[in-house]
């Protein structure tokens, strides 16, 4: 059992590090994106609301109902605000609200 176990820490540990190195890249896609485009701060946080409910239907139908609605809600949430935190430090040099 003890072998099992060190095993799934590993695995666990190799799919954080693949979901940083994923929210990594894809916050200095939208970055880019967003560079110089001179968005409100509404229209950002409607993007980031856009991107979470998007987040959610595509977690929902990859999921295949393996996982409670509220934890692919929570994932989501917790990606979407990992690369919006990001995006705003590559933006503005700085971690907060846009």
């Amino acid at each position: 059992m003890p072998s099992r176990l060190a095993s799934l820490i590993r695995r666990a540990r190799r799919l954080s590090g693949e979901r940083d190195r994923l929210v990594e890249s894809l916050a200095r896609e939208w970055a880019e994106a967003l560079r110089g485009q001179r968005l409100s701060a509404q229209d950002l946080e409607e993007l980031w609301a856009g991107l979470a409910e998007e987040a959610v239907r595509r977690l929902r139908r990859s999921a295949d109902g393996r996982w409670p609605l509220e934890a692919v809600r929570q994932e989501a949430a917790a990606v979407i605000a990992r690369v919006r935190e990001r995006v705003t430090r590559e933006l503005y040099g700085q971690i907060g609200q846009v």
